[in-house]
C-alpha cells in the first residue's frame, strides 16, 4: 500500500515545478475553493511572499522532479510542512485530457486536500549530495563501458581476432596502444581517442571512489562496516546500499523495503484472478543493481550458498533462483541494519 499524506491543514499549496517557473495553486480546506492561483519565477523570496498570507497553516507539495531540492530546503528552513509527491503514482492518479501548468498545480493541491497524494521520501540535505555524487560515478562508469564497447565494435568491423584480455584493466589496454592493431589511420585515431578518454575517466572514477569511501567512513562508518561483512560486498556495493537506503527505519516492514529495492513483483488481481505483475519500474534501480551484483559475489564467496543455489536451480531455473537469492539478501540486509548485527550466512540460508 502506497503511503499517503493525510494530515489536515487550513490551506493546501500545490506547485507545478519547473527550473525557472513555479505555477502555484492554493486551495482552502473548508470551502475547497481556490484562494490563490499564480505563476512566479523560481525565486525563494517570491515564493515566500506568495505563501505569506497563508503561513499560519499551509502545506506545500511538489512532484518528485529534478528541481525539488531547493523548495524542500526552503520549507525546512522556514518551518513550512513539505510533501514530495511520487511522480509515477501521481501521473496515474491525476492524468486527464487537458493539461497545463495551472491545471497540474490545482490537481496537486486537491490531491493533497483529499489525502490522496502518494508520498516520496525527502532525502535529507547533506547526505543527498553524497548520494548524487555516487550516482554521478555510476554515470562515468557507464561512459567508460561505452567507450570500451566501441573499441570492440571497431575490432569486429575490421575482422580482427578477439581481445584475449579484458580492456577494463589499464595494463591490458597498454598492449593495445603499443601493437598498433588497427592499420587504417582513421580507425587507429578513433581508437586512440577512445583510449585517451578511458584513461581520463579511470583517473576521475578512482578519485571519486576514494573520496566517497572517506566520506562514508565519516558520515556513517558503522553501517558501512556492517554492509561490508556480507561476503563479496566491497567498497562500491557497500556505498550504494548505504546511500540508497539511508535510514532503514523509514521502511515500516521488510516487504516495503523489498518492494522499494525492486526485489519482489507486485501482482495484479481482479475478481480473484491473477492478471500478471506490474510496477517493474517503480522503486530504486540502484538498489536493484546492487543486490543483483551482491548475490553473484555471494555465491562465489560462500560454498554453502553455491550449493543452495545449485539445488534450487534444478526446480526454478537459474534466473528465478538468482531473483529468490536477491530477495533473501534484501531481507537479510533489512534485519541486519535494524538489529545492527553483522551478516550471518547460516541464518541467511535458514540453517
Amino acid at each position: 500500500m502506497r503511503r499517503l499524506y493525510t494530515r489536515q491543514h487550513r490551506f493546501y499549496c500545490g506547485i507545478d515545478l519547473h527550473a525557472r517557473l513555479l505555477a502555484i495553486c492554493i486551495v482552502d480546506h473548508d470551502t475547497a475553493s481556490v484562494v490563490c492561483r499564480t505563476q512566479i519565477p523560481a525565486d525563494k523570496q517570491m515564493l515566500l511572499d506568495t505563501l505569506a498570507p497563508y503561513r499560519a497553516d499551509v502545506v506545500v507539495a511538489v512532484e518528485c522532479l529534478f528541481a525539488w531540492y531547493w523548495v524542500a530546503d526552503l520549507c525546512a528552513a522556514e518551518k513550512i510542512p513539505f510533501v514530495l509527491g511520487h511522480a509515477l503514482y501521481m501521473k496515474a492518479i491525476h492524468g486527464g485530457k487537458a493539461k497545463n501548468d495551472d491545471i497540474d498545480a490545482e490537481k496537486i493541491a486537491r490531491l493533497l486536500r483529499g489525502g490522496n497524494i502518494p508520498v516520496a521520501y525527502v532525502y535529507p540535505k547533506g547526505l543527498r549530495e553524497t548520494r548524487d555524487l555516487l550516482r554521478r560515478r555510476m554515470h562515468l562508469v557507464h561512459q567508460r563501458a561505452g567507450l570500451i564497447t566501441h573499441i570492440q565494435i571497431l575490432n569486429a568491423q575490421n575482422n580482427l581476432p578477439d581481445f584475449k584480455k579484458k580492456l577494463i584493466y589499464a595494463r591490458n589496454r597498454a598492449e593495445l596502444k603499443a601493437a598498433e592493431r588497427f592499420l587504417n589511420p582513421h580507425v587507429r585515431k578513433s581508437v586512440e581517442v577512445d583510449l585517451a578518454l578511458i584513461d581520463a575517466l579511470d583517473v576521475q572514477i578512482g578519485d571519486l571512489e576514494l573520496y566517497l569511501e572517506r566520506t562514508a567512513k565519516i558520515e556513517d562508518p558503522t553501517t558501512f562496516h556492517l554492509l561490508k561483512t556480507i561476503g563479496g560486498v566491497g567498497k562500491i556495493l557497500g556505498l550504494t546500499m548505504l546511500y540508497e537506503i539511508h535510514d532503514i527505519r523509514r521502511f515500516s516492514s521488510v516487504g516495503e523495503f523489498l518492494s522499494y529495492a525492486r526485489l519482489i513483483r507486485c501482482t495484479h488481481e481482479s475478481s480473484g484472478k491473477k492478471l500478471g505483475v506490474g510496477g517493474a519500474k517503480i522503486g530504486n534501480a540502484h538498489l536493484k543493481w546492487a543486490f543483483s551484483e551482491a548475490v553473484c559475489l555471494l555465491i562465489r564467496n560462500y560454498p554453502a550458498v553455491k550449493a543452495w543455489q545449485a539445488k534450487k536451480e534444478k526446480r526454478h531455473g537459474k534466473k528465478k533462483t538468482l531473483g529468490i537469492l536477491a530477495a533473501r539478501l534484501g531481507r537479510a540486509v533489512y534485519h541486519m541494519l535494524r538489529k545492527r548485527v553483522a551478516f550471518d550466512v547460516r541464518r541467511f540460508l535458514g540453517q
